[in-house]
C-alpha cells in the first residue's frame, strides 16, 4: 500500500511486458473536495505507476450524491475512461439522457431494463478490449435489483467473444456479498472491485484463479468527514433518526484511495493488486 503525506510519490516500478495492463480504480470521488483532489492527484499517478486505464466510481461527484453531465465532463477532460456508480446514480434526471446517449458512464447492470443506460462496456486501452461491469448488492441495501450473481453469469455470456480482460465495480454495502461475488466469478473475470462504503480495505488479494479482489476502493475526499460529508448531519441523524440535510466536508485534510490491477492480456488473470492512499494536509478548497 502507498501512503502518501505532503511527499512525493514512490519511483516506478520494473518497465512492463507488453502483454499487462495496468488499470487503476478509484473509490466514491465526494463533491467538490474529491474532484479537487483527483485532479491533482491523477496525472502524477499514471506516471509513477505506469497506469494504462482508469475507472472512477463517480456517483456521489455533484454535491456529494449523484452524478451530472456537467460532472462526467470533469472525469473526461481528465482522461477517465469509464465511470462507474450505484444506488445515488438517479438523484439528479438531468444523467437520464446521458446515460442513454453514453457509454462511458454505468449504472449497476441488474436494475430493471427498463432502466436508462448500461451496466456493461468496453474501452480499448493500447490496443486491447477491457470491459467493465458494474453490479449493485442486495444486502443491507433499499433498492430492489435482480441477483448481482446471475447478472454477472449473464453479462459474462455476453462478454466471453469480446474479450477476458473484464473486471466489475460491485457497489454492495456487505463484505460478505462482495467477497462471495468473488470467489463466485473467481477465473472468470479479471477481477472484482467493492465500492459504496468509502473505506478503503486493507484485504486486496489475488484469488486462486487469478481473480483480484479487494472489498472497498474507499473514496476521495475530507479525511475527517463521515463519508465525505460534514459529521454533524450524520451524527444527528443518528441521535434523533430524523431528517438531515448533508453537506460535502470541504476541511483539509483530505484522501484519495483506490487500488490498481495488473492484468495479462492473454490470459485475462490479475498478476498483481495493489492498493494506493494519498493524504493531502495543504490543499484548500474555495468556500472553507
Amino acid at each position: 500500500m502507498l501512503f502518501v503525506k505532503n511527499v512525493p510519490l514512490s519511483t516506478r516500478g520494473k518497465q512492463m511486458s507488453a502483454d499487462i495492463l495496468r488499470i487503476l480504480f478509484l473509490g466514491d470521488v465526494v463533491g467538490k473536495s474529491g474532484r479537487a483532489l483527483f485532479q491533482k492527484y491523477i496525472d502524477r499517478i499514471r506516471r509513477e505507476f505506469e497506469i494504462d486505464g482508469v475507472v472512477v466510481n463517480g456517483e456521489n461527484s455533484s454535491h456529494g450524491r449523484g452524478i451530472t453531465s456537467r460532472t462526467m465532463k470533469f472525469f473526461k477532460h481528465n482522461d477517465v475512461d469509464v465511470v462507474t456508480s450505484g444506488n445515488h446514480v438517479w438523484k439528479n434526471k438531468e444523467i437520464y439522457l446521458y446515460l442513454e446517449q453514453n457509454k462511458d458512464l454505468l449504472r449497476p447492470a441488474n436494475y430493471p431494463s427498463g432502466c436508462p443506460g448500461t451496466g456493461v462496456t468496453t474501452f480499448s486501452c493500447k490496443g486491447k478490449e477491457v470491459a467493465i461491469i458494474n453490479l449493485q448488492g442486495r444486502t443491507f441495501m433499499k433498492d430492489e435489483v435482480t441477483c448481482p450473481f446471475r447478472a454477472a453469469e449473464s453479462i459474462l455470456t455476453y462478454l466471453k467473444n469480446k474479450t477476458k480482460i473484464i473486471f466489475i465495480d460491485f457497489h454492495a454495502e456487505a463484505s460478505s456479498e462482495k467477497m462471495g461475488l468473488a470467489h463466485y466469478l473467481d477465473g472468470k473475470v479479471s477481477g472484482v472491485l467493492g465500492t459504496h462504503t468509502h473505506i478503503l480495505t486493507a484485504d486486496e488479494r489475488i484469488l486462486p484463479g487469478g481473480t483480484a479482489y479487494i472489498t472497498d476502493l474507499g473514496m476521495a475526499g475530507a479525511f475527517n468527514s463521515m463519508l465525505g460529508m460534514q459529521k454533524k448531519a450524520v451524527i444527528d441523524r443518528f441521535l434523533t433518526q430524523m431528517p438531515t440535510r448533508f453537506e460535502v466536508d470541504i476541511k483539509p485534510p483530505f484522501i484519495m484511495t483506490g487500488a490498481y490491477v495488473e492484468v495479462d492480456t492473454t490470459t485475462g488473470r490479475a498478476k498483481k493488486i495493489k492498493s494506493i492512499k494519498i493524504i493531502d494536509e495543504d490543499m484548500q478548497i474555495e468556500g472553507a
